[in-house]
């Protein structure tokens, strides 16, 4: 009895014609970017005359790893903030903290990142070793 129900639903059509489910491009190469949207973009963009089949599946494959990367980076700082929500903040220290997407996204400004935290050396207070012993560079505004 099954297999007259699979037969009857995939001869849905008639004329011999065998309706299958369509797969996305996506699926097909296991990614969650979208394929098919980045081919109508590159298309679109008139990058070239034309297009293969085969480079909106590595775009969309090097884009998904780079957004699975910096994610991966802005959760590890959410949560080193002690916060459940990845702001754009997080993003921020992400990416300057990293050397490689520093250098990729160098000239990005990211909104409401902020800066990192950093003190300059002149700016911090000196080591005072020998307190008490009447050094030279003690005596500041004496005259």
């Amino acid at each position: 009895m099954a297999s007259s129900d699979a037969t009857a639903t995939s001869k849905k059509g008639g004329r011999g014609k065998s309706k299958t489910k369509s797969v996305s491009r996506s699926s097909k190469a296991g990614l969650q970017f979208p394929v098919g949207r980045i081919a109508r973009f590159l298309k679109a963009g008139r990058y070239a005359q034309r297009v293969g089949s085969g480079s909106p599946v590595y775009l969309s494959a090097v884009l998904e790893y780079l957004a699975a990367e910096v994610l991966e980076l802005a959760g590890n700082a959410a949560r080193d903030n002690k916060k459940t929500r990845i702001i754009p903040r997080h993003i921020q220290l992400a990416v300057r903290n990293d050397e490689e997407l520093g250098k990729l996204m160098g000239s990005v400004t990211i909104a409401n990142g902020g800066v990192l935290p950093n003190i300059h050396q002149n700016l911090l207070p000196k080591k005072v070793a020998g307190k008490g012993k009447g050094e030279i560079g003690s005596v500041s505004q004496e005259f």
